[in-house]
């Protein structure tokens, strides 16, 4: 199947979305969260170490499974240039970690619900709920791996938070842009108290983690939430496209939504609220996906051949329903409505208009960028200004800067070879792009507080009266100091 390693082969067990019939494969999907049993998502090319996900298991206070025990044994003795593996679970290790150590003290936390004494308690009343929310899930059978029962196998939790958390720090976000009398203190102070950007680096560093354990310890990875198509989606996407330079191409980028999201069951209808459903079920987890990719293409800009305009574009198509790819929960959902049939695919339309989202920086030759290690800073990431627009507008002044280069030699030339006319002697000298600027921004400063306000906004050229200035200021004029403009302009 084109997989980089023997040890992995192709089962149709699945085929027809019933329960698989090999006893290993079937007694670990009946021991995990939806059936979602450990499957590869990413295998390393020239090393046999693996990137595979699943959902939580059922392991309740003492269960365990035997075939699913024996399948985790398989995927870490698929890699040999590792003797162990591992297990990386993507929620907050406070949620889990009580889990285990809720059986030693239930009856202690019995007694103190039923006689209510909480005064002398060493434990804060925030820990408590903590331990019975774990207790509560454990006694419905959710939880994660036991290290005793499985071999050769490590832990790790990086702290991603649920859809819930997700969904209050966008609403906080939205409430933040959307108030356009906040000063700038003010501003980045909501940034803050959102923790959406927080939120952002927390599936950054799930990635990290991943694409370290793999090419610096050559270790496998099994992924794994709560159910499997959220917090694993991203993590192993994001992962993959750390390690994978393909997936930085538009093709490849392509793929990966369709291998991690689409074809792995991410419940885009429910999540991006497509029918009316549950509102508690609407979460930003492929846009933080999203955003997640466009802060690696502000670090890497030579690392992606796709812009932010690709970006947007997809954002803007996983919510307008115009195509079929993101229709749907899952993909059996999908074949079900014969969305192949009836709609169209999003990434023929894409690729129609390539040229509109290419990035001028891509640079696939470049063997320093094989594997991306970004950096998320010591606490959270920062808004900045776009590396890519601040390069491209000073390609467009140098260009224009040359062309102003050109021009005058060739009227120094003429000069040289006694070729003086009328013109030449009147010729208006071309402006810098920097200069332009500067007058632009003086223009504005004189003008009205009104006025300003609507060119700062962004009128558009047709309806913004004051774009005439620098036109009036390159007519042929006798030399004069303007005190209204503030320069000095000579015109010969």
């Amino acid at each position: 199947m084109g997989v980089p390693n023997e040890n992995w082969k192709l089962s149709d067990a699945n085929r027809e979305y019933k329960t698989a019939t090999p006893p290993m494969i079937m007694g670990s999907s009946n021991f995990r969260s939806k059936g979602r049993l450990p499957v590869l998502s990413y295998c390393r090319q020239g090393t046999e170490a693996a990137i595979c996900r699943c959902s939580q298991p059922l392991s309740g206070f003492s269960a365990r499974c035997v075939e699913d025990e024996k399948l985790l044994k398989a995927i870490s003795a698929a890699n040999s240039g590792n003797h162990y593996m591992y297990v990386v679970d993507t929620r907050p290790k406070h949620r889990m970690q009580s889990w285990w150590d809720t059986q030693k003290d239930i009856g202690r936390i019995i007694v103190r619900i039923s006689s209510k004494i909480w005064n002398d308690e060493k434990i804060r009343e925030s820990d408590e709920r903590k331990r019975l929310n774990a207790m509560a899930n454990r006694a419905a059978g959710k939880g994660y791996e036991n290290e005793d029962n499985y071999s050769n196998i490590r832990f790790q939790f990086v702290g991603i938070e649920n859809i819930h958390v997700m969904r209050s720090s966008l609403q906080k976000l939205l409430e933040v842009n959307g108030n356009k009398g906040l000063s700038v203190n003010d501003f980045y102070s909501g940034l803050e108290s959102s923790g959406w950007l927080r939120h952002i680096k927390a599936v950054l560093d799930a990635a990290i983690f991943l694409a370290k354990a793999i090419v610096v310890e050559n270790a496998s990875v099994l992924v794994h939430c709560s159910d499997g198509w959220d917090r694993t989606s991203q993590v192993c996407s994001l992962g993959s496209l750390l390690l994978e330079p393909y997936y930085r191409t538009m093709e490849g980028f392509m793929v990966l939504i369709e291998k991690d999201w689409i074809s792995f069951g991410h419940k885009f209808s429910e999540r991006c609220g497509h029918l009316d459903g549950d509102p508690k079920e609407v979460s930003p987890v492929f846009t933080q996906f999203l955003e997640c990719v466009w802060h690696l293409t502000e670090q890497f800009p030579q690392a992606f051949e796709f812009n932010e305009a690709f970006l947007l574009q997809i954002h803007e198509h996983v919510h307008s329903c115009q195509f079929g790819n993101f229709i749907g929960n899952c993909q059996k959902e999908r074949e079900e409505l014969k969305l192949k049939e009836k709609t169209y695919s999003l990434w023929p339309f894409l690729l129609d208009d390539k040229q509109k989202y290419l990035n001028p920086l891509y640079s696939s030759k470049s063997e320093r960028l094989t594997v991306l290690e970004p950096n998320t800073f010591d606490r959270t990431l920062h808004p900045r200004q776009s590396v890519l627009n601040i390069i491209m507008n000073m390609n467009e002044q140098n260009k224009k800067l040359e062309e102003d280069i050109k021009d005058l030699e060739a009227k120094i030339t003429q000069c040289k070879n006694g070729v003086l006319t009328k013109d030449l002697l009147l010729g208006v000298h071309p402006e810098s792009p920097a200069l332009k600027t500067s007058l632009c921004l003086k223009e504005q400063s004189l003008l009205p507080g009104n006025d300003t306000l609507r060119a700062i906004e962004g009128s558009s050229p047709a309806d913004n009266r004051y774009c005439d200035y620098p036109e009036e200021f390159s007519k042929s004029e006798p030399a004069v100091v303007s005190l209204e403009y503030g320069v000095t302009r000579m015109t010969c």
